[in-house]
C-alpha cells in the first residue's frame, strides 16, 4: 500500500484500486469519459457556489472533489493509452510558461492590456497549430473557423462571450462601448417591434429576444465584465430581495394570492430601502 501521508501520489493510487478490474468499486469500473462529464460540471458549479458563500471548509472539500475529476480523467487516459496524469501536468506547465513570456522569459509586458493581448495571440497559435488544414470527406483541405473550437456545452452567456471575444480579437468588434449600447437601443425596438405588431411572430420574437441578449453581452465584455458572473450575482440579490417579500407576506397573513402586483411592489421597495440602511 501506498504511504498514508496525503498527496497526489496516493490519489492517483486510490484512483486505480477504484478502477482495479476485479477488487474495484462496481460503479467507478463501469464509467468512461462521457458518463462523468456531467459531475463534473456539477463539481466545478460547487466549487464556484462555496467561493460566493465564502465558505472556504467547503471549498477545501469542493476542491478536492473537482482535483479528483482530473484523476479521473487521467486515469482513463492512461487506461486507453491516451495520455496520463503527468503528460497532462506536463501539458499544462508548458502553456503557462509558454504563454506568461514576461515572468519565464525576456519579454517586457507591462499592462493589463498587452498581457491579454500576449495570451489571445498564444492561444491563436495554438488553435492554428491544432487547426491547420484538415481534410475533409473528399480529400479536400479546409481550414476550420476560429470559432470552431468553442465549447458547444458552454453556459449560453458564457459561450456569448467567448464567441464574442474571438471574433474582436481578429478586428470584427464594436470601437466602444457606447456604439455597443445603440446596438441594445437597436435590439430593443425590433422587440418592442414584433410586440405590437397586428400579429404576434413567436418565432421572430425568439429571435430578436436572443439578438438582444447577445448584445447585453457584448456590452458586459466591453465593459471587462463576466455575463455569466453578473446574471448569477442578480439571482442571488433578487432572491434576498424576493425572500424578504415572502416574510412580509407570511407577517400579513394574507397568501401572496390575497395581495395585489401594488402591495408587492411596497413590500419589494420596503425590502430595498433595508438594504441601503443595513
Amino acid at each position: 500500500m501506498i504511504d498514508e501521508q496525503a498527496s497526489i501520489e496516493k490519489l492517483r493510487w486510490i484512483m486505480t484500486q477504484l478502477r482495479d478490474p476485479i477488487t474495484g468499486c462496481p460503479w467507478d469500473i463501469k464509467q468512461d469519459f462521457s458518463s462523468i462529464t456531467s459531475h463534473t460540471l456539477e463539481e466545478a458549479y460547487e466549487v464556484v457556489d462555496a467561493i460566493e458563500q465564502g465558505d472556504f471548509i467547503e471549498l477545501e472539500k469542493e476542491l478536492g472533489d473537482l482535483l479528483f475529476q482530473v484523476i479521473f480523467y487521467s486515469q482513463l487516459g492512461q487506461e486507453q493509452q491516451h495520455f496520463d496524469f503527468d503528460t497532462v501536468i506536463a501539458a499544462i506547465c508548458e502553456k503557462l510558461i509558454r504563454r506568461h513570456p514576461h515572468v519565464f522569459a525576456q519579454v517586457n509586458l507591462q499592462t493589463d492590456d498587452e498581457i491579454k493581448t500576449n495570451w489571445e495571440n498564444e492561444k491563436t497559435l495554438e488553435r492554428e497549430q491544432k487547426n491547420k488544414l484538415q481534410v475533409g470527406k473528399n480529400n479536400d483541405l479546409i481550414q476550420l473557423s476560429i470559432l470552431a473550437d468553442i465549447p458547444k456545452n458552454l453556459p449560453a452567456l458564457s459561450q456569448a462571450a467567448k464567441i464574442q471575444k474571438r471574433c474582436s480579437h481578429v478586428g470584427f468588434d464594436w470601437d466602444n462601448k457606447y456604439d455597443v449600447f445603440a446596438k441594445i437601443e437597436e435590439e430593443v425596438q425590433e422587440v418592442k417591434d414584433e410586440l405590437e405588431a397586428e400579429s404576434l411572430d413567436e418565432k421572430a420574437l425568439a429571435e430578436e429576444l436572443g439578438d438582444l441578449m447577445f448584445a447585453v453581452v457584448n456590452l458586459c465584455r466591453h465593459a471587462k465584465e463576466d455575463p455569466e458572473t453578473l446574471l448569477r450575482q442578480a439571482n442571488k440579490k433578487f432572491t434576498k430581495r424576493f425572500n424578504g417579500v415572502e416574510a412580509q407576506v407570511n407577517q400579513s397573513g394574507k397568501s401572496f394570492h390575497e395581495h395585489d402586483l401594488s402591495e408587492l411592489e411596497d413590500y419589494w421597495q420596503q425590502v430595498k430601502n433595508q438594504e441601503k440602511k443595513a
